[in-house]
C-alpha cells in the first residue's frame, strides 16, 4: 500500500542536493574506483514498501552501478494495489522516491508489463524486457546481476525474447517456499509463497525452462530481516526527510493491520534487503557474499501450483539458508544518516567514523 502519486512528483530538494547515479556528493571520502558490479533492479514498488528500503539503499550504495530500476506489476486485485496498472503505478512510485533523493538519473527508471505470462512460451513485451536484454547484452566484463523482490514477468519475458541473457548474468530472486530438509513454512503460511503468487507461470519458465544462474532467497530467509519499530524510529526515522519517508509507509501498513485487527506489531519485515547484502556488500577478495550462507542443490521444476518438483540433473542453484542482517542493517542505518545529514544542509564530515557523530 506505498502512496502512489497522484500526479508528476514536486521537487523535494533544492538544486545544490541533487544528484546523479555515479556520485556520491555526501561522502567526505570519495569510494576508490569504479563500481565493480552491475546491477538491474526489479521490484513490485506499489506494494509492501520493504521494496522501497532496498531501493534506497542500492542507490546509496557505490559499489555496485545500477544500470536499470524496473517498476514490475503485483497479481490482479492485490490488498497493496488492486491496479489495474499496478507497473505504472510502481513507476510514478520510482519517480516520487528519486525525487525524495534528489536524484536526476530518472532514465534507468523502466515500466515493466502490467499482467502475468499468459503461458510458458509467450513473453509480455515491455520497456522493461527491452532494457533487460539491452543490458545484458551490452559489451561489459562486470559481473551484471538481475535482482528481483517480487514476481519474475519481466526477467522470463526477457528470456524467452533472447535466451542468450542466460549466460551473461545472475539472478538473485527474493521468493519461493521453503524447502523440505532446509526450512519448515511459518505458522498459517500461504500455500503458494507471496512473490510467486504474483507469476506461477514466469516462475516455471525461469526455474524449469530457462538456464537463468539463479540465486533464492526463500520465505524462510527473507524472512530473517526483521527489524524493531524502536530500530526504525531511531535509525530510520530520525535521519532526515527519506528516512521519515520510510518509516511512515511502514507505519501506514501497521495503522492498516491494526485496523483489521491483525496489529499493531513492534517489527516488520524488510525482506528484500537481501538484494543489496549480496550484491553491493560482497567481500573485498574473493568477492562473494562471504558472511551469508547457502546450500548448492540442483534447480528445482515448478508444477503450476507452485511446489518444487525434484531434478537431480538440473543445473545448480544457490539457496540462501542465512543472511547476514547484522552488516546489511548496520550499513542501512549509517548510509541513510550520512546522505541525510547531508540533504540536510551540512556538508560531508571528514573522518567521520564514529556512528553517533553522524
Amino acid at each position: 500500500m506505498t502512496l502512489i502519486p497522484e500526479s508528476a512528483p514536486r521537487e523535494h530538494v533544492p538544486a545544490e542536493r541533487r544528484w546523479r547515479l555515479g556520485a556520491q556528493p555526501w561522502r567526505a571520502v570519495p569510494f576508490p574506483g569504479a563500481p565493480r558490479a552491475r546491477v538491474i533492479v526489479d521490484n513490485d514498488f506499489s506494494g509492501d514498501p520493504d521494496d522501497l528500503f532496498q531501493l534506497v539503499h542500492h542507490l546509496l550504495s557505490p559499489g555496485v552501478e545500477i544500470r536499470a530500476v524496473i517498476g514490475s506489476h503485483l497479481r490482479e486485485g492485490d490488498p497493496f494495489d488492486a491496479g489495474p496498472r499496478t507497473a505504472g503505478n510502481a513507476v510514478r512510485v520510482l519517480h516520487d522516491v528519486f525525487s525524495r533523493l534528489g536524484l536526476a538519473s530518472t532514465e534507468v527508471i523502466h515500466e515493466g508489463a502490467n499482467a502475468p505470462l499468459a503461458d510458458r512460451r509467450t513473453p509480455q513485451r515491455s520497456p522493461a524486457a527491452d532494457a533487460i536484454v539491452a543490458e545484458a547484452l551490452r559489451d561489459d566484463d562486470r559481473p551484471l546481476y538481475y535482482v528481483a523482490g517480487g514476481g519474475l514477468t519481466d526477467l522470463a519475458s526477457a528470456w524467452l525474447l533472447e535466451p542468450r541473457i542466460a549466460e551473461r548474468m545472475t539472478v538473485i530472486w527474493i521468493g519461493g517456499r521453503e524447502h523440505d530438509g532446509l526450512a519448515v513454512p511459518p505458522p498459517d503460511a500461504m500455500p503458494v509463497e507471496y512473490n510467486l503468487l504474483i507469476d506461477v507461470v514466469a516462475g516455471q519458465v525461469v526455474f524449469t525452462d530457462s538456464d537463468l544462474v539463479l540465486w533464492q532467497v526463500p520465505r524462510d530467509v527473507y524472512r530473517q530481516c526483521i527489524v524493531s519499530d524502536a530500530e526504525l524510529r531511531l535509525r530510520v526515522a530520525s535521519t532526515g526527510p527519506v528516512g521519515a519517508y520510510l518509516y511512515d509507509e511502514v507505519a501506514a501498513v501497521n495503522a492498516r493491520t491494526a485496523g483489521e485487527g491483525r496489529g499493531p506489531g513492534e517489527t516488520y519485515v524488510l525482506g528484500d534487503s537481501p538484494l543489496v547484502l549480496l550484491t553491493a556488500l560482497q567481500s573485498l577478495f574473493e568477492a562473494d557474499p562471504a558472511s551469508s550462507r547457502h546450500v548448492s542443490m540442483p534447480t528445482p521444476a515448478l508444477d503450476g501450483h507452485g511446489r518444487y518438483e525434484e531434478r537431480p540433473q538440473a543445473r545448480p542453484m544457490r539457496v540462501y539458508t542465512f543472511v547476514d542482517t547484522r552488516l546489511l542493517f548496520e550499513d542501512l542505518f549509517l548510509k541513510l544518516a550520512e546522505f541525510g545529514r547531508w540533504q540536510q544542509g551540512a556538508g560531508p564530515r571528514a573522518g567521520a567514523s564514529d556512528p553517533a557523530s553522524l
